[in-house]
């Protein structure tokens, strides 16, 4: 038996000017390179489950046009996507079951549309894909390939009986980072948030010896590797990543992760977080005002009582030698016109090193989609292609759409002048050698990733 792992990659604005535009905006390309280039973790977990006498093989498509033809000749094929790109995974999906291949797909968009997957010929795998793929595999194997798959009720995957990801299987030249996950889910709930709470509503972190034992796995293909911790909000259980850290410290890897800003409250943390490599943290600020934030975090309203402390948290992150890639969302409810020269000034105050910018974006199961859905805010309702937090497909409450597309693109032609990177990164520079003056230790110039 030969099994396919088929990984649909990439960033591609819907919007023609859009991609055109992409050219010139430099944070925007960046971005999409280092997504394209992550390999799929849930893929290379699953190949990790199958029985060792499967022939197995992954692959990626990043862009569909560029191979319109899906190779590879298998008996069962394994799609992962995200929404963005299942449209094209679909087609891809066609392509194998016209050759007479059976395919099984799965991942957030098919956790909450898996009706949408199966009326496209495929198996939908629901939900936590660890805990139904061994009978996914027994059952192709027996003849009996059901139409959906879903882990018993009320149950949760243990980390604890995570496998080790096949990292071989990777080309490691390909990728710039390789990642590891040592949590799952999140205690937040906020509106828009298509992450792992989807899949799962508890958050659950992965024992520290098996964390260390992917590391090293991932060590032995690539000797100096960048690890990016595949979490959607590391560092939530406090005690345990301090474990983690000190037993990273001794990894000489660099790394990056998620986390929201109360990570600034701890000195501690930060100082392991230095000590043990993490040279990048994302936070989703998501608006630098607080009337943009209200209702964002649906159980306490917690994302706006942490706004006017934002600025205060981005320079002590900083100050420890951490870059912060702050994350704002466009068209949020409450934000008007004012927000694009609002965000600027913003990065422009706080010496962000890097920012991201998207725009409210309705990913499908998300309780921002039914809300858009219920008050006729939708420009199209299931236009998936549109999930590229780029491309807009609400209706604002204090702009037009179309302002708030063009406002998306004029900001980030500010934001990505060169001029305003190098200023920005000279800064952080500037601080940290300052800060560490005091400490008596020196700040190596150039790029974080080389410090």
């Amino acid at each position: 038996m030969k099994l396919g792992l088929v990984a649909m990659s990439g960033v591609r604005a819907a919007n023609p000017e859009l991609t055109a535009l992409g050219l010139t905006l430099p944070g925007f390309v960046e971005r999409s390179k280092v997504i394209a280039s992550l390999p799929s973790l849930s893929l290379l977990t699953l190949a990790a489950l199958t029985p060792p006498d499967v022939e197995v093989e992954y692959r990626e498509i990043i862009d569909l046009r560029a191979e319109p033809e899906p190779a590879g000749d298998y008996d069962l094929v394994a799609i992962a996507t995200y929404s963005a790109q299942v449209s094209d995974a679909y087609r891809v999906a066609d392509a194998y079951r016209a050759r007479g291949v059976p395919v099984v797909m799965g991942g957030l968009h098919v956790t909450v549309r898996p009706d949408e997957a199966r009326a496209y010929g495929a198996v939908a795998v629901v939900g936590e894909g660890e805990m139904s793929w061994p009978r996914v595999v027994e059952d192709f194997r027996r003849g009996r390939l059901q139409d959906e798959y879903r882990p018993p009720a009320e149950t949760w995957y243990d980390l604890a009986d995570a496998p080790m990801p096949r990292y071989e299987l990777l080309d490691v030249d390909r990728y710039n980072r390789l990642t590891v996950q040592t949590s799952r889910g999140c205690p937040h709930r906020c509106d828009f948030c298509a992450s792992s709470i989807l899949l799962t509503p508890r958050y659950r972190v992965k024992p520290v010896e098996k964390v260390i034992a992917e590391i090293r796995r991932i060590k032995e293909i690539w000797p100096s590797p960048f690890i990016e911790f595949a979490d959607d909000n590391s560092f939530v259980s406090r005690a345990h990543y301090k474990r983690l850290l000190q037993a990273l410290r001794h990894e000489r890897v660099k790394w990056f992760t998620e986390a929201d800003v109360s990570i600034a409250d701890d000195p501690e943390l930060l100082d392991l977080m230095c000590e043990s490599g993490c040279r990048q943290v994302l936070i989703g600020l998501e608006s630098p005002v607080a009337d943009g934030l209200d209702g964002v975090e649906l159980r306490s309203n917690w994302k706006r009582a942490r706004a006017a402390d934002h600025e205060r948290a981005v320079r002590l992150i900083q100050s420890h030698g951490i870059t912060v890639n702050g994350c704002f969302v466009l068209g949020l409810d409450g934000h008007t016109e004012a927000i694009f020269d609002q965000v600027y000034d913003f990065v422009e105050r706080s010496g962000l090193y890097e920012v991201q910018i998207t725009v409210m974006t309705p990913f499908p199961g998300t309780p921002l989609h039914e809300r858009l859905r219920r008050e006729g805010r939708l420009l199209v309702d299931g236009d998936w292609d549109r999930c590229t937090l780029f491309d807009v497909n609400i209706v604002p409450t204090g702009m037009s759409p179309e302002r708030l597309q063009q406002g998306l693109v004029d900001l980030g032609r500010r934001l990505y002048d060169k001029s305003f990177i190098d200023a920005r990164r000279a800064r952080f520079f500037r601080d940290l050698r300052a800060s560490r003056a005091a400490a008596g230790s020196a700040v190596k110039e150039g790029s974080p990733d080389e410090t």
